[in-house]
């Protein structure tokens, strides 16, 4: 097939070893982000936060976190460009839902009088919240969908990348607790641009199951 959308992701690869002399520009940061921020989510609710360590002393505060365990991606810390941490709400509330109805008025896509009849789409965060208010298994799912755009945005600007739940959970929640905020994060993206001759994954051939294995047309 040949299609700049298949080429794009044909191009893509997880990304081994970065090349820390190359930065991406705050262009294309702009556009990653943006891309992020209008990332789809059940009700819109939008359950995420996104803490971008990209300056030497928030580096080194992550790359203390890797002191016990996936050593494996600590070089990622310093030789990416930017590492995201992608993190969610683990007790999404009608007040947190308040805000995207407040954004839909202010919009217009909400008219001011309909404000209270927006809330009822809120049943599904609420059936996706047991009786101690933990929304966390329906909040993550809604922040994959948002990985995955930023992994898409990050191919179609041939940006290199690296998806990592190789991370110290306990570690990084604690050491980014203030600006975390209550959010939990779980898993974290390197960007930046792949080293030219150490990284080995760049020219392995690209593999995924059949089409005809995971497509069933009915």
């Amino acid at each position: 097939m040949t299609h700049s959308i298949i080429d794009d992701l044909s191009w893509r690869r997880t990304t081994k070893k970065y090349d820390r002399t190359r930065k991406v520009s705050q262009e294309e940061l702009d556009v990653l982000f943006e891309a992020m921020r209008l990332s789809a989510s059940s009700i819109n609710s939008q359950p995420w936060k996104f803490i971008v360590i990209e300056s030497d002393a928030a580096k080194e505060r992550m790359n203390k976190t890797f002191a016990h365990k996936f050593q494996f991606n600590q070089p990622h810390v310093f030789d990416s460009s930017q590492i995201i941490l992608l993190a969610h709400n683990p007790h999404y509330t009608r007040e947190d839902y308040a805000e995207v109805v407040d954004n839909g008025v202010k919009d217009g896509r909400t008219k001011p009088e309909e404000r209270e009849n927006a809330f009822g789409s809120f049943i599904f965060a609420e059936l996706n919240t047991d009786d101690s208010g933990n929304t966390a298994p329906w909040a993550k799912a809604q922040l994959y969908i948002a990985l995955g755009n930023a992994l898409h945005t990050l191919a179609r600007l041939k940006i290199d990348s690296t998806p990592m739940e190789g991370i110290d959970t306990d570690l990084v929640n604690a050491e980014f607790k203030e600006e975390l905020d209550g959010y939990q994060c779980d898993v974290a993206l390197a960007i930046g641009y792949r080293h030219p001759e150490e990284d080995y994954n760049s020219t392995l051939p690209k593999s995924r199951r059949s089409l005809e294995s995971v497509l069933v047309r009915l």
